[in-house]
């Protein structure tokens, strides 16, 4: 019989629709055999994990880890740290960094430096913008997907006009990779926030009076018309209101590859907190009214919405305190306190701990391509692993945190539910909440085993390539 090299025992596997008692047996970073304790090979190394539960770990598909450019608010490495003590196993990290994820040279320099730095595995966005266009054939080859900036967030972006945007999915379609969208309307934000400076208005609460619901439900409707037309897949990013679920619910049913995530800030605060947190709150798209957390929620439940992400956006302390709301940075940490707190509502009876692992496991793996090597624990699927006591009660503290941020909205909140160990590809990188010696360099790029289906694009008479020829310079460019 094979030798495994661990054998983690009496614990409860965790899938999307079931939680049974089980052992879990891991052969060279795979697993190799889920079941009854007795049906265990024999084993190098064994833990026990009686009482805890054995979830696939987090996929998290929007992180900003801030590399390269911004060394002191977060890295690579402290950022994946972060990750591994969330129980997050794989990361996507966002392309607005300095200098941007633009060309094909620059996600090719990224990739090695994030493979030098990385402890847990990860994904690299490509920038699609009016000037990058060019390079996404290029760029599909080794992105796990595209970002596209709707409206201005930090890094101030350019945002592409409505018609650099439907071009931009006439040649990322065929490649069947996703486009991750911010999408808020800028030309609205823009206005909006003029006048609240004219006004005089610094306080947070003029953010969101900036950033009204609008902005969002205007962008995801143009953007599921752009995808329907081209038949280029996008994602929606931080879904923070209410009323973008119904053009996101009614792109689904006519059969547009749309989908969408939300996160932490925006199921459990709203704007009651702004008071007591001023701009530490201050994210994009804002954190908006209390309202809004019931319907998110129960959009996670029908699966309008498809996952949760944490936009994990660190900044210093100095950078989160400012007076002036204008000059405070947007985003705050948040991959090492994300699965903490979804498994309370799981403690609390919201949900199950199985819904849980859809939303951040089964769903992101599915979506991006990765499924079944990552996402669900099952024989011949790679050993991403979160060891889990849900029973455990603690409390979040900003100066605890791993990553270089230690500012949160979160501080001080009582949670139900703590990643005690976390293995990627069968090796603990956290292990009893201590990082394991020699981890750093363990993270590998995802892409190589990504499986994404090629999309032809739809209204083809009408694409780039049809209309200025596909034999021209620019034909040759845009072609797909």
């Amino acid at each position: 019989m094979t030798q495994a090299d661990l054998v983690i025992r009496g614990g409860k596997v965790v899938a999307p629709d079931s939680v049974i008692e089980a052992s879990v047996a891991i052969k060279d970073g795979l697993i190799l055999a889920v079941g009854a304790d007795s049906a265990m090979p024999p084993t190098k190394q064994t833990l026990d994990a009686s009482g805890m539960h054995i979830l696939p770990g987090a996929i998290d598909v929007h992180v900003h880890f801030r590399d390269p450019g911004y060394p002191h608010k977060e890295d690579f490495a402290s950022g994946t740290i972060a990750a591994a003590f969330g129980g997050v196993t794989t990361v996507f990290d966002m392309p607005n960094t300095i200098p941007p994820v633009g060309t094909p040279e620059l996600l090719a320099a990224k990739h090695r430096m994030a493979a030098d730095k990385a402890h847990v595995d990860f994904g690299l966005y490509a920038l699609l913008g009016e000037d990058t266009i060019q390079h996404a054939t290029e760029f599909a080859k080794t992105a796990i997907g595209f970002k596209l900036y709707m409206g201005n967030t930090f890094g101030a972006i350019p945002t592409p006009d409505t018609g650099a945007m439907l071009e931009a999915f006439e040649v990322v379609a065929p490649t069947g990779k996703r486009v991750s969208l911010h999408a808020e309307t800028n030309s609205i934000m823009v206005r909006r926030e003029l006048r609240m400076r004219e006004a005089g208005r610094i306080d947070p609460l003029a953010h969101i009076a900036s950033r009204p619901a609008v902005v969002a439900v205007e962008a995801v409707s143009r953007a599921a018309i752009l995808s329907e037309w081209t038949g280029c897949r996008v994602h929606i990013l931080h879904i923070s209101s209410a009323e973008e679920l119904r053009p996101l619910r009614e792109a689904k049913a006519r059969g547009v590859d749309i989908t969408g995530e939300t996160c932490p800030q925006y199921l459990f605060l709203s704007t009651d907190d702004y008071a007591r947190f001023g701009g530490v709150i201050r994210v994009n798209p804002p954190v908006r009214e209390r309202r809004n957390q019931e319907p998110l929620f129960a959009a996670l439940a029908d699966g309008t919405v498809d996952l949760v992400a944490t936009d994990h956006a660190p900044h210093s302390v100095e950078e989160k305190t400012r007076n002036d709301i204008w000059t405070v940075d947007c985003g705050f940490p948040g991959v090492e306190t994300q699965m903490p707190m979804m498994l309370t509502e799981v403690a609390a009876g919201r949900y199950s701990v199985s819904d849980y692992v859809r939303w951040s496991a089964a769903s992101p793996a599915k979506i991006w391509g990765l499924y079944p090597r990552k996402g669900v624990i099952q024989p011949g699927s790679e050993a991403d692993i979160a060891v889990v006591d849900l029973d455990r009660e603690w409390t979040i503290d900003d100066a605890r945190l791993q990553s270089l941020s230690k500012i949160t909205p979160f501080h001080g909140r009582r949670v139900q539910g703590l990643p005690v160990h976390t293995l990627v590809r069968g090796r603990f990188v956290m292990k009893d909440r201590v990082l394991q010696p020699g981890t750093r360099g363990h993270g590998r790029s995802v892409h190589a085993i990504q499986q994404m289906p090629a999309a032809a694009p739809k209204n083809t008479d009408n694409t780039m390539s049809a209309i200025v020829g596909a034999g021209s310079p620019a034909g040759r460019e845009h072609a797909a």
